[in-house]
């Protein structure tokens, strides 16, 4: 009884991850990756070919709520992530020393926590000493936003100073590999009047 609903949460997950890459598909949004380079797992965009990022607000693990607007004009990393998932656990040191070591610099880290439960998440984030916030969204709705299937975390996307798709990383992250692209798109200068809406 227990593999056919295991087949049918499978099937089930296909089916969402490749509706949401058709819809993509069918609105030419995801043509923007073949303006990109891509490089062992990281897909890196120059300015004049990146994508405005989709709205990220929700629910908190810790407790109220967050929209990413409040964090206008900085630089956003955006992780990916699951206490069930043994890469997360693998890069989530690394994300930490990361965030310490870049968020003076104005970049912003906000994890989302899908398809886990609120207790076993929070004792991911006491376990690993994970100090900057996550959104808690168990339906993965914004992981299908950003074109991840919610079967291929981790993932961690990085917005530039304008709100838009600066790169992609899907494979666990390192520090060696986050903190240079953090500090080159850090380094760039914000059009007038940009900033996510």
């Amino acid at each position: 009884m227990r593999r056919p609903r295991r087949a049918r949460l499978g099937a089930l997950l296909a089916v969402a991850a490749a509706l949401a890459l058709a819809l993509v598909g069918c609105s030419g949004e995801d043509d923007w990756k073949d303006d990109c380079t891509t490089k062992g797992g990281v897909i890196e965009c120059a300015p004049e070919h990146r994508p405005q990022a989709p709205k990220v607000t929700g629910e908190l693990l810790s407790g109220g709520n967050y929209d990413l607007a409040q964090d206008r004009g900085q630089v956003a990393v955006i992780n990916f992530w699951g206490s069930w998932c043994a890469p997360c656990r693998a890069e989530a040191d690394d994300l930490e020393a990361t965030y310490q070591a870049t968020r003076e610099r104005g970049v912003r880290f906000i994890g989302i926590n899908i398809q886990d439960g609120r207790d076993k998440a929070r004792a991911f984030e006491e376990a690993f000493k994970v100090t900057y916030p996550s959104l808690f969204d168990p339906p993965s709705r914004l992981a299908l936003a950003f074109d991840i299937p919610p079967n291929s975390i981790p993932a961690t996307v990085v917005l530039d100073r304008e709100g838009r798709i600066a790169v992609v990383i899907r494979t666990a992250v390192t520090r060696e590999t986050l903190e240079p692209i953090l500090t080159r798109v850090a380094a760039e200068q914000a059009a007038p009047g940009g900033g996510p809406n």
